[in-house]
């Protein structure tokens, strides 16, 4: 059984401004995200994780399987009208958010389309919650706002001027950062350097409370 609603986002439009953008309210079907959520790897604090240094296991490897998958990946392709061939994948797990989290910023250039899938069962903080802004400078100024929870799902094309960002928060914020990237040599560069901070943090966890 298939654990996200591909036809919620079929159904979804394709935003263009101030770039390329979509949302899609609980994209992880109901009835699986508490089993995903289950199995949600602990991580040794804020911060990107690359799941070489987790345990990814259960149902929530189901469900990176299937993001992973070509079905998936057709359905970015035909909304974003680029093709993928060539560019491969890689992903990353948080738990926690810090207050210095959130600064406006577009991703680096060696990524072509940013998936974000929020794992939270509620959300009623207002920080934390993603917002597709018009400008580099204001995050008053935004067009959209994501509450992280439910399986969310937010996907936009990276570019000059893919500005986003939150307002500060602190504490748990479970979120999977997946990218379609311009070649093997970032991925390998990219798993390196959050595999470096994932051993660092379990190191010196500072009280973090690493539970899923």
């Amino acid at each position: 059984m298939s654990l996200l609603d591909y036809e919620a986002l079929q159904r979804t439009d394709l935003h263009t401004e101030p770039y390329e953008w979509l949302i899609v309210p609980d994209f992880v079907k109901a009835e699986a995200f508490d089993a995903i959520i289950e199995d949600y790897p602990r991580v040794p604090g804020p911060g990107s994780h690359p799941p070489g240094g987790l345990d990814i296991h259960g149902r929530f490897a189901d469900l990176m399987d299937e993001l992973d998958g070509p079905r998936f990946r057709e359905m970015i392709e035909d909304k974003f009208g680029i093709d993928l061939t060539g560019n491969p994948t890689m992903y990353t797990v948080r738990g926690f958010c810090r207050k210095t989290d959130g600064k406006i910023h577009t991703d680096s250039e060696t990524k072509v389309i940013t998936v974000l899938l929020y794992m939270n069962q509620r959300w009623e903080e207002d920080g934390g919650r993603l917002r597709v802004l018009k400008n580099g400078t204001d995050l008053k100024d935004y067009v959209a706002e994501v509450p992280p929870h439910g399986g969310t799902l937010l996907v936009f094309k990276r570019s000059a001027n893919s500005w986003h960002g939150h307002e500060p928060y602190e504490g748990q914020r479970r979120a999977v950062q997946m990218n379609w990237v311009t070649g093997p040599d970032v991925v390998a560069y990219e798993q390196r350097r959050h595999r470096l901070s994932t051993t660092l943090k379990k190191l010196n966890p500072r009280n973090w409370g690493a539970s899923a």
